[in-house]
C-alpha cells in the first residue's frame, strides 16, 4: 500500500434521485477512461458538513441543493495519483438531496479534476457503470430498504 497520509479528511456527497435516475458527475482521464462519482468533496476547516455539501454542489453541478437526511457514513481509502503515490483516509457522509425542478444537468463554475459532464443516469444502469468507489453502487441501489445501515464500514 502506498504511503498513508496522517490526516483523516471528511468528505460530503449528494445522493440526488429523480424519476428512477441518479445525478452523477461523469469523469474521464486518458489512464482510466470514463467513470462516475457522486457530487461532493472535502470539508474545509470551520465549515459544517451541510455548508461543505452546498458549496461543492454549487461548484461542481452548478446549483444549490435541498439537503435532507444523512443516509450513510463510510470509511474510504482513496489512492492519490501524485508524484509520490499516497493514500488518503476519507470519512464519507452521504446525504439525500434534491435539486430545483427546472435544473438541467451541467458542470458548475469549478468542476472537479477530470469532470467532463453531469448526467442523470438510470438507476437500472448504475450497476453496469464504473462508479467510484466501486462498491457504492450496491449501497445506492439498496436505499429505502428496511435495515439499511447508516455506517457502511470501509468501502472500496
Amino acid at each position: 500500500m502506498s504511503e498513508l497520509l496522517p490526516n483523516i479528511r471528511n468528505a460530503v456527497r449528494a445522493v440526488i434521485l429523480r424519476d428512477e435516475h441518479i445525478l452523477l458527475q461523469k469523469k474521464w482521464s486518458e489512464n482510466r477512461g470514463d467513470w462516475y462519482t457522486l457530487p461532493g468533496g472535502g470539508q474545509e476547516v470551520h465549515e459544517s458538513l451541510v455548508d461543505a455539501l452546498q458549496r461543492e454542489c454549487e461548484e461542481e453541478i452548478g446549483t444549490r441543493v435541498e439537503i435532507a437526511e444523512l443516509l450513510h457514513v463510510a470509511d474510504f481509502y482513496k489512492q492519490r495519483e501524485t508524484d509520490f503515490p499516497s493514500t488518503r483516509h476519507l470519512v464519507e457522509f452521504l446525504f439525500a438531496c434534491t435539486v430545483p425542478e427546472d435544473y438541467r444537468p451541467g458542470s458548475g463554475p469549478h468542476p472537479d479534476k477530470h469532470q467532463v459532464d453531469v448526467v442523470w443516469l438510470p438507476l437500472e444502469r448504475l450497476i453496469e457503470q464504473r462508479l467510484y468507489p466501486a462498491s457504492m453502487a450496491r449501497h445506492l441501489l439498496g436505499l429505502g430498504q428496511s435495515g439499511n445501515p447508516c455506517y457502511l464500514g470501509t468501502i472500496d
